[in-house]
């Protein structure tokens, strides 16, 4: 681990803007939200829902902006990516691994560099990350997770305030107002807007609780995986659609069901709790009916396990997009009043999120392991002026990329220490990376007992993905070309044999350039 002593010639160095960019340095409003899949993006072109689901405002950020198609978290849970965020700095730099960590506020920040450099800075929303934000003048957070219904907000002076409605529309609301109400709206500023959506246990807005009533939505391809061909480990994990939801936080039942039902005890739904009795009368009459029904087929025993599943997975489903619409309805809030204001043209609009997530794929929900579903990130970005309308660079890019990428649009010195990179050169030559970008990136998890998801490491290129699983000393070895899935492990396949040397030795070279201390993750 590291330690963050004060730098001060480090950070009056990194905000000295550049003379030709001081003039017109642009606003940066991040739009930040949890657990949002790629596959719940239209936009990304590849969601199985798009028949009967859309993001249309999001979907305006690639459409007028760009949209990075290879964007991958540098370490797929919460807390950790938000860190990496702020610092640009892997998990093993900045000092927080997993999200029993609290983050060192003494270190550098983007916030704290842009602040120097005479930016307005704020955080609204979920912050989740153990410690009060540090080099803000104005920031309302979440405490922990936060709830969706009549959430809390711990506030500058310490108290914490409760707020009657949804907490999506609620963060927005006090987004906007920080916007209007500005003292001296002639600074720049940096506003990171963060939702607590789409995060387990996905409560919709009462104006959603009845969308996709009438439908089922596709399910993936391997809803029902075997994790056949990989390591065993996989096998171990308590993240499954079949066996790990509780009855009450994650499919909303007052109740405990028949253990046919194969659902958990020992989680209530708290947020329900927090409901008014109008707002308690409309979640009832929209989840009622559906539990009845399958209850009913429970009892008459006509439901296979498979069809159990099939119906946890359609509850999970629809509530996650529901939570969704809700995010994608007040992003277009937000560009509506960009608009309005007079502010769009000198304002970067980024919608991202702290990493992807399992909607049902390899059976299940959640993130942490290094597969596509939960490795990748949504990144789209909108300058106008600066940023073709409509490109979809391919370059390799990780959250340790966004806070160069900010000083370097305000015209600052990026700190030697920061190992992320500045995304600019790319955003300014209509997508195309130069040529000493990176062919590869480092994912780190360190590994955390509630998912049983077992500590890893690795290193995704192009093409292939490598990760080694220290407690079993395990590696596993993925084609994405030939096998975008990630069904079969192809370590031991002779055919891969030069592939599999290959890419040991970048996973040390990498290693060795972010200086992760031998022993991580253990």
């Amino acid at each position: 681990m590291r330690t963050f002593p004060t730098c001060l010639a480090t950070l009056v160095l990194a905000v000295a803007p550049l003379a030709a960019e001081k003039a017109r340095q642009p606003n940066i409003l991040f739009i930040f939200s949890d657990d949002h899949a790629l596959q719940a993006i239209t936009a990304y072109g590849n969601s199985r829902y798009a028949k009967h689901f859309q993001t249309p405002n999001i979907d305006r950020l690639a459409k007028q902006g760009a949209l990075f198609v290879n964007s991958f978290c540098a370490n797929s849970i919460c807390g950790p990516s938000r860190a990496c965020v702020l610092t640009g700095k892997h998990s093993h730099v900045n000092g927080f691994l997993d999200n029993s960590s609290r983050f060192d506020s003494s270190q550098p920040t983007v916030a704290k560099y842009l602040g120097a450099a005479g930016y307005e800075t704020a955080v609204i929303g979920k912050w989740h990350l153990g410690t009060d934000p540090v080099g803000f003048d104005h920031w309302e957070i979440l405490p922990g997770q936060g709830s969706y219904w009549n959430p809390d907000f711990i506030q500058m002076d310490g108290t914490t305030e409760r707020f009657e409605g949804y907490v999506t529309d609620i963060i927005t609301d006090k987004t906007l107002a920080w916007l209007e109400n500005r003292a001296d709206k002639d600074r720049p500023f940096l506003l990171m807007s963060q939702h607590k959506a789409p995060h387990r246990n996905w409560m919709p807005a009462e104006r959603h609780l009845m969308m996709f009533e009438d439908i089922d939505l596709p399910e993936p391809e391997t809803l029902f995986d075997d994790y056949a061909n990989r390591s065993q480990v996989l096998k171990k994990q308590a993240m499954t659609i079949s066996d790990h939801f509780y009855w009450g936080w994650d499919m909303f039942f007052h109740d405990a069901p028949p253990a046919a039902a194969g659902l958990m005890d020992g989680l209530p739904n708290s947020e329900y709790g927090r409901m008014t009795p109008l707002q308690q009368r409309s979640f009832d009459f929209a989840y009622g009916p559906r539990q009845q029904r399958f209850l009913d087929d429970l009892a008459a025993g006509k439901l296979s396990d498979k069809e159990i599943t099939s119906w946890k997975y359609q509850r999970y489903i629809k509530n996650y997009l529901r939570t969704i619409r809700a995010v994608d309805e007040n992003v277009g809030r937000l560009l509506a009043y960009l608009d309005e204001a007079g502010l769009a043209e000198n304002t970067i609009v980024i919608y991202s999120s702290d990493q992807s997530f399992y909607l049902g794929e390899k059976g299940w929900y959640d993130k942490r392991w290094m597969f596509e579903e939960s490795l990748t990130m949504p990144f789209l970005l909108r300058w106008p002026g600066v940023v073709k309308p409509g490109i979809r660079p391919a370059a390799l890019i990780q959250n340790i990329d966004y806070a160069p990428t900010f000083l370097d649009a305000a015209g600052l010195e990026i700190p030697a220490d920061i190992q992320g990179r500045s995304l600019l050169p790319i955003l300014k030559n209509e997508g195309k990376a130069p040529a000493d970008w990176r062919d590869s990136i480092y994912y780190f998890y360190s590994g955390e007992g509630v998912h049983q998801v077992a500590a890893h490491d690795g290193v995704r290129t192009g093409r292939h993905k490598i990760f080694h699983l220290p407690r079993t000393d395990e590696w596993q070895l993925f084609d994405l070309a030939e096998d975008p899935n990630e069904q079969r492990s192809v370590h031991a396949d002779p055919a891969y044999a030069e592939v599999f040397a290959e890419m040991k030795t970048r996973y040390k070279d990498l290693r060795g350039r972010y200086k992760v201390p031998e022993g991580l993750p253990k």
